[in-house]
């Protein structure tokens, strides 16, 4: 996930019948008061679900048994995670290992210290568990959307989700499990599946959560799938504000012949991960059009023959599709057979690298493969999980139609197609996002028990008259990224010698004890553990329903109290906070300060009385550098300046570079704890100590 700053028919959604409600609370207990959620009683089966707690906690684990998801086919994974959803809704009691986990395979596994029994066959870890499965639900290959209501089904229904191709396995001795459900045949589109989602499998699902995750995950794609490819245009310049915006007209000629030209385009510096963004596209054989579209709209989609992990943003008048870091799309063109003289035309900017060939790649990531992650969450939630753009009008329209049919203060757990415009569409029905789509074994994980331990907090260095620097590690709300990558940076060696603010879910609390407790623990006192954007979850507060505000604000600060987190990161759409948001953040959740949004200049400042720092953000270490001395340049050594870095989780290694910034800056500036730097900034500008 990288975080940005901004840059149907109508469906009667029912409301959950009685006899779903109590399917419901069955499995799910409801008690009024807000609870932390203790360790799970030993004895404990189900899932207890407190009021007020935005998890649940699932029953503690006593033993695991383990398959490498690895050895595995992407339908078998998808099998199993379904099986683990439901296994593990009573007990955690299946645990699949992530082949290829940055955190590395077992880390997580082996801090549990649980019990366990490895096993290689899939099969027999089916037929283990047969007799507490009541039968099969099968997708549509040819529909991936299906696997998205198979999903949900197999909640609904005890069953778990299977590819056409091991039903006769799973029908035959010994398994013996009947048919819960066929979905081949029955659907065209990604709107017909969730229409029928909505209408028959919605009011019997769980409404305190919603799940977005897209149905497939793009396959990976061998090196020398572009062998052919030949580039055609480079930028050669790290640009990433927009400067070089303009048609570039690019002959194509050369590589006609064959029925096809394929285009591609990527990031030409994919480390700083500001590749090139398309809003028109034109192409002329022999001066006469044939193809002209608007990127990320229905009339690009008959040219896209390989969409990767290109993104959308649908700005009123800048409309584009934009491919940052080591992602890329491929247009595909078929000319007229007597063509002598082919060109494209791209209205175009940033570091764009573009290359062409005649002849077909062998691959396309848009061939998915299917893909568990999480779903064994939503499975035992007996939750409904759907796929709809944020944009894209007909998705948008049942996506809100979705999002209005919860209470506010409902988590979304996955992710979007586009970031900001599902963050704000959400946003303003008081929704809250976690990424979470990769996340793996959360059954296991929100059962697993260890004591929360908030890092002791050091005391406030004097204040002098310098440049106080506070550095902030991105994407904490990531609840995925707390698994994987961010065990990956906290373990450089450099942590630890300049203060850095990492940003962390509060939701770990009820989702990942144990990482939650793991990060705690290993903390040193110039670590400092922040609430990623913006507070609870992930959320635009200008969007929010006001009225609602407050109330959202009094549950995150419950959570950031209990884990003894104090300083909050926010992702906005407007680029300071009003005065009203600033004074409910102030008397609602109670922060020393927060880091508001990020740009290449950086600026803090009191809003309301309370302190707020604009980020300064480059793509690389030396333009971070050259971007802090620029803001400080009118420093003129009689009183303290104040200034906040961001870190990209993505593009830097926050502990590294932090160090290499401080040190090439000299004596003068002086890197700070998060809570440092605003009590600091409170006592130069006059403002009343911190108290948590």
């Amino acid at each position: 996930m990288v975080h940005t700053v901004w840059k149907r028919p109508k469906v009667s959604l029912c409301i959950v019948s009685l006899l779903t409600l109590c399917t419901l609370m069955s499995i799910i207990h409801t008690p009024t008061a807000f609870a932390s959620p203790a360790a799970p009683d030993a004895n404990q089966k189900g899932i207890s679900w407190p009021a007020g707690q935005q998890l649940p906690t699932f029953a503690r684990p006593g033993h695991l048994d383990v398959i490498d998801m690895g050895e595995q086919s992407a339908e078998m994974q998808l099998t199993l995670a379904t099986l683990e959803g439901n296994i593990n809704r009573e007990r955690p009691r299946i645990y699949l290992i992530e082949h290829n986990a940055r955190e590395g395979a077992t880390t997580w596994l082996e801090k549990s210290k649980l019990p366990l029994t490895t096993y290689t066959d899939p099969w027999k870890l089916i037929s283990k568990y047969t007799h507490e499965i009541r039968g099969i639900i099968i997708y549509d290959p040819d529909t991936p959307d299906t696997i998205n209501a198979a999903t949900t089904l197999a909640g609904i229904k005890t069953g778990i989700v299977v590819h056409p191709d091991m039903v006769a396995k799973l029908t035959a001795a010994p398994y013996k499990l009947p048919i819960l459900e066929d979905l081949r045949g029955r659907f065209k589109t990604r709107l017909e599946v969730v229409n029928w989602e909505i209408a028959n499998l919605w009011p019997q699902a769980n409404h305190r959560l919603l799940f977005g995750l897209a149905p497939t995950a793009a396959s990976s794609i061998p090196e020398d799938n572009w062998k052919h490819f030949q580039v055609v245009a480079e930028e050669t310049n790290e640009i990433t504000n927009g400067s070089n915006h303009k048609v570039y007209d690019i002959d194509l000629s050369n590589f006609l012949g064959n029925e096809s030209i394929y285009v591609r385009l990527q990031d030409s510096f994919p480390q700083g991960g500001w590749g090139p963004s398309v809003h028109e596209v034109t192409v002329k054989a022999d001066g006469q059009v044939i193809a002209h579209f608007i990127p990320c709209s229905d009339d690009e989609e008959q040219y896209v023959f390989d969409h990767d992990s290109s993104s959308c943003s649908y700005g009123p008048t800048d409309q584009h599709r934009f491919a940052d870091g080591t992602s890329y799309f491929v247009y595909r063109f078929t000319p007229p057979a007597d063509t002598r003289q082919l060109t494209i035309s791209l209205d175009m900017w940033n570091e764009y690298k573009i290359s062409a060939t005649g002849i077909k790649p062998e691959h396309t990531s848009d061939i998915g493969k299917p893909f568990g992650n999480l779903r064994d969450y939503v499975v035992a939630n007996r939750a409904m999980v759907f796929w709809l753009s944020a944009n894209r009008p007909s998705e948008a329209r049942l996506f809100e139609q979705i999002a209005s049919q919860v209470q506010p203060g409902t988590p979304y757990l996955g992710w979007f197609d586009s970031e900001p415009d599902g963050v704000r569409m959400l946003s303003r029905h008081g929704i809250y996002t976690l990424a979470a789509d990769w996340f793996t074994n959360l059954t296991v994980h929100s059962g697993i028990p260890r004591a929360n331990q908030p890092p002791a907090t050091p005391a406030t260095p004097n204040l002098e008259n310098k440049i106080y620097l506070t550095y902030v590690a991105s994407d904490g709300d990531n609840l995925q990224y707390n698994e994987h990558h961010m065990y990956e940076l906290w373990n450089d060696p450099n942590r630890g010698k300049v203060p850095l603010n990492w940003t962390i879910s509060p939701l770990l609390r009820d989702a990942s004890p144990l990482i939650l407790n793991y990060y705690q623990t290993t903390a040193t006192p110039n670590d400092q553990l922040i609430a990623g954007p913006s507070g609870m979850g992930y959320f635009n507060p200008s969007e929010w329903p006001k009225s609602n505000l407050a109330v959202y604000f009094e549950h995150s600060r419950r959570y950031l109290k209990e884990l003894g987190i104090t300083t909050v990161d926010v992702l906005d759409t407007q680029y300071s906070p009003s005065d009203a948001i600033a004074r409910a953040y102030k008397d609602y959740m109670n922060p020393p300060g927060v880091f508001y949004n990020y740009d290449s200049h950086g600026k803090t400042s009191t809003v309301a009385g309370l302190p707020v720092s604009l980020r300064v953000h480059e793509v690389n270490v030396d333009r971070t550098i050259e971007a802090i001395k620029q803001d400080s340049a009118n420093w003129d050594g009689t009183s303290p300046l104040f200034i906040s870095v961001q870190l990209s989780a993505w593009d830097t290694i926050p502990a590294r570079d932090a160090l290499k910034i401080t040190q090439a800056l000299g004596a003068n500036y002086v890197a700070v704890r998060g809570d440092h730097f605003f009590q600091l900034y409170r006592q130069a500008n006059g403002l009343p100590q911190y108290h948590p």
